[in-house]
């Protein structure tokens, strides 16, 4: 049985508080700290669905929302209150399970600022950072500048990206990746757009797409919780 999200708040340094949800099975591998993308806060469709299907295969997710999202503002807040956020929600779900292998991440932008805090200071227990559609440039846009900070993050990463990203080109992704060394793993989604969606034509389904999101997830989880130990 699936439990039920528990409502938290997360005290931010900085900032007003903030709201978070908790979905902790008993029987739970490891505890991913999940951020939203620039547009849309923790109970976006797609963040609840990733959410509910990584719960089915025992691994707990705590979804929490940035400071500008919870006073439903169209802008974003300074990245310093970012960072602040994230390393808030990581410190809750330490308290939450401290004995399970802890890794953060998200979609896009929230993604982005989880590995600059990581970046400019280590993100206490996480063991890697996971990013579901890791936003390289703006579309039309195409550089690298936004992906500089990476080098600087000592844990293991796990990029998915949709090979029709507008977001990240596969052209700049993959070699920004590669250069990145065995610490970072791409994972190309054959078809998929930056909100994972794959046309009709690809032969493939948003459906599908889902499950190898997660499928892809909980097998670097297991294997990045092991080789920490």
């Amino acid at each position: 049985m699936t439990p039920t999200s528990e409502e938290v708040t997360i005290p931010v340094d900085g900032a007003d508080p903030v709201s978070g949800l908790l979905q902790l099975p008993g029987d739970a591998t490891a505890l991913f700290v999940l951020a939203h993308g620039a547009g849309a806060g923790m109970r976006h469709p797609f963040l609840a669905t990733v959410a509910e299907r990584l719960v089915t295969r025992r691994v707990g997710v705590l979804r929490y929302q940035f400071p500008y999202m919870e006073r439903r503002s169209r802008r974003t807040d300074a990245s310093q209150i970012c960072h602040a956020t994230v390393r808030a929600a990581v410190a809750t779900a330490v308290a939450a399970a401290p004995s399970l292998p802890l890794f953060a991440g998200g979609k896009s932008f929230g993604g982005r600022m989880t590995s600059q805090a990581q970046a400019d200071r280590a993100l206490a227990s996480v063991r890697g950072l996971a990013f579901l559609g890791f936003p390289l440039h703006p579309p039309d846009r195409p550089g690298t500048s936004r992906g500089d900070h990476l080098a600087e993050v000592a844990i293991p990463m796990l990029f998915l990206q949709g090979t029709r990203d507008e977001f990240a080109e596969p052209g700049l992704i993959g070699p920004l990746v590669a250069k990145l060394g065995p610490l970072a793993t791409l994972h190309p989604v054959e078809h998929a757009d930056h909100s994972f969606h794959v046309p009709a034509r690809s032969g493939r389904t948003d459906a599908e797409v889902m499950t190898e999101l997660v499928d892809t997830l909980v097998a670097w989880f297991d294997e990045a919780a092991r080789d920490s130990r």
